[in-house]
């Protein structure tokens, strides 16, 4: 479904031995540090069902330095949250020279800051929820009399709906914005929009299926993504066709703006009167059993081995350093 042609940059491998050996980047020091272990661990099972050399790689107990010298030919980043999501990352490895999954730097850097993106989203015409960035108590006021009630604060650059508060009560707000900068000192309200949420999965160059997500908690939260197993998937979605193609559109097009490369996630949600807001752009979703890109591909008949497989030929586009890619 909307599997468009191969990007001109793309290339594909025919054989195993052609991404030579691999390092799966996962664990780190983060919030998601635990989801980012069963990511990693999904695709390094795929990886090697597929013939491929790969072997396991938590940067908070080995050394970045060790994946240069010749030992690995390329990294599958499957770091979740700042520090592997956010670009320092895809930094290091731009000076080692290794080639890698995903986003560069400045995409990576962009879409980890949510704040930022709602802002390269409006400017482009991707809707997306009103939001005022909250720098002390002091813009408490100002955010209950520009957005109202229900809100919701969010920390800057944090993933999985970590440190996210649902506001329905103005006396709550000061709690909800201590959680939030308890993680990072970009702390923001964004309107509460009521309605379906649903994400687009993007994968070199086009968008997978959509999917619908419904839970019973009061939004999509950590809890909801990871601990439950009543929160329901739709996919297909149940959009119409014109809908799913417009929805489409807006992902590849928000991708675009923040710099994003290879494949990730948008997340949205539908307002009142049926129209897609963007919520953030995800540059390294999640891979484990509850997570919606494998599902996305699934639907589109790609299973989560050729998955792993095509996240990984995303790596070609940089050149290991006095080779090419």
């Amino acid at each position: 479904m909307r599997l468009t042609h191969d990007p001109a940059w793309l290339h594909h491998a025919s054989v195993a031995a052609q991404f030579g050996r691999v390092a799966v980047l996962a664990g780190g020091d983060s919030s998601e540090r635990q989801i980012s272990l069963l990511s990693g661990a999904a695709v390094l099972e795929a990886l090697k069902r597929r013939g491929v050399t790969a072997e396991a790689f938590d940067p908070r107990e080995r050394a970045l330095t060790e994946l240069a010298a010749g030992r690995f030919d390329r990294v599958w980043i499957a770091l979740h949250g700042p520090g592997g999501e956010d670009g320092t990352l895809q930094g290091a490895l731009e000076y080692l020279g290794v080639p890698y999954t995903g986003s560069g730097v400045l995409g990576s850097a962009i879409a980890m800051d949510k704040l930022r993106t709602k802002r390269l989203a409006h400017a482009i015409g991707v809707p997306t929820p009103a939001a005022l960035e909250l720098n002390s108590p002091q813009d408490f006021e100002l955010a209950l009399e520009q957005l109202g009630l229900p809100l919701i604060v969010k920390p800057g650059g944090q993933g999985s709906s970590v440190g996210m508060s649902k506001v329905e009560r103005a006396e709550d707000l000061p709690g909800a914005y201590a959680a939030a900068r308890a993680l990072e000192a970009s702390v923001f309200a964004e309107a509460w929009i009521t309605g379906g949420e649903y994400t687009v999965a993007l994968l070199q160059g086009a968008a997978l299926p959509s999917i619908r997500i419904d839970t019973p908690r009061a939004f999509y939260d950590y809890e909801a993504k990871y601990e439950r197993d009543d929160t329901r998937y739709r996919c297909p979605s149940g959009l119409s066709e014109p809908a799913e193609r417009h929805l489409a559109n807006l992902a590849l097009a928000a991708f675009a703006a923040v710099g994003g490369e290879g494949w990730g996630r948008a997340d949205f949600m539908m307002d009142a009167a049926g129209r897609a807001q963007l919520l953030e752009i995800n540059t390294v979703p999640g891979m484990t059993g509850h997570s919606l890109v494998p599902m996305a591909a699934k639907a589109a008949g790609i299973d989560f081995d050729e998955l792993v497989w095509r996240v990984l030929e995303t790596s070609f586009v940089r050149a290991p350093r006095g080779g090419a890619g």
